[in-house]
């Protein structure tokens, strides 16, 4: 049964499925679609045009823009066309053609966004992804299945992540980049295919992590990848750091406690063709 609180405000030209459940104050605007297993938390701004599919909740205070398309199904020959979810916390504004799937049958079933994301116009998060908060995707960023992405993590125009990748807390994945390996955290990203063009300290500085801090961030890099025995320095360096830093031990962490099987971004491991 369609639940509409009173203060919810809907065009007559929306179309609003028996069953959704909408917040208060949320605004349904005209031509958009809300289906009958979508629930909207109080606030939620639907705006002309936009879609909100599937078994989908959006947080209290999320925004969608014009022409996006919000709790998809699932882009995967291997889905088998049962009900998956979407869930979406607080604050996220899914800007023009922004197009969101929900989880996969083979993958767990549900796609997980968190708090106060800003996805631009024409980005893109597959199925079974997990979404941090306070996360940026600029323009036409795209996400293959089973993504994890960090908190505080920016993604610039045009990057492209490979399915499964990981990404960690407050790295920044330039323009372009194409990542087909997981990446640190405070990792610099650049380059098609990607490689670590160093720390992303103004992203560290931002953050309130203090000079001292990022100076031991530093030390730590520069032993965990001064040489192809990465595993075997992270643990060098975490003898030397351990306990130090926060940010260090968010690092180490990252790299020793990861599946093994999966490989590492790591600096200058990718040249641009043609270079020497």
């Amino acid at each position: 049964m369609t639940r509409i609180a009173s203060s919810a405000r809907i065009d007559p030209k929306a179309v609003v499925e028996d069953g959704a459940v909408i917040g208060e104050n949320a605004i349904i605007g005209p031509l958009s679609y809300v289906g009958p297993n979508a629930v909207l938390g109080d606030g939620v701004v639907v705006m002309h045009h936009a879609s909100v599919e599937g078994m989908t909740r959006l947080g209290p205070g999320c925004q969608v823009f014009p022409m996006a398309v919000i709790g998809g199904a699932p882009q995967s020959v291997r889905h088998d066309a049962s009900e998956t979810r979407l869930e979406i916390g607080r604050n996220c504004i899914f800007r023009e053609g922004v197009t969101i799937n929900t989880g996969s049958s083979h993958g767990g079933g549900i796609t997980i966004i968190g708090d106060n994301n800003l996805f631009l116009a024409n980005s893109h998060i597959g199925h079974d992804c997990r979404i941090g908060n306070d996360v940026i995707l600029s323009n036409n960023v795209m996400i293959g299945g089973h993504v994890v992405v960090h908190d505080k993590v920016i993604l610039s125009g045009g990057a492209a992540i490979h399915q499964f990748v990981q990404i960690g807390r407050q790295a920044f994945v330039g323009g372009l980049a194409g990542v087909v390996n997981d990446v640190i955290p405070y990792a610099m990203i650049v380059d098609n295919p990607a490689m670590m063009g160093g720390l992303n300290v103004v992203g560290m500085q931002r953050a309130g992590i203090e000079r001292d801090e990022i100076h031991l961030v530093r030390k730590a890099y520069k032993t965990i990848f001064s040489s192809g025995l990465i595993l075997e320095n992270a643990e060098s360096a975490r003898a030397e750091f351990g306990g130090k830093s926060d940010a260090v031990d968010e690092m180490l962490r990252f790299i020793l406690e990861r599946d093994a099987e999966r490989s590492l971004t790591t600096p200058g491991s990718r040249r641009r063709k043609g270079t020497a």
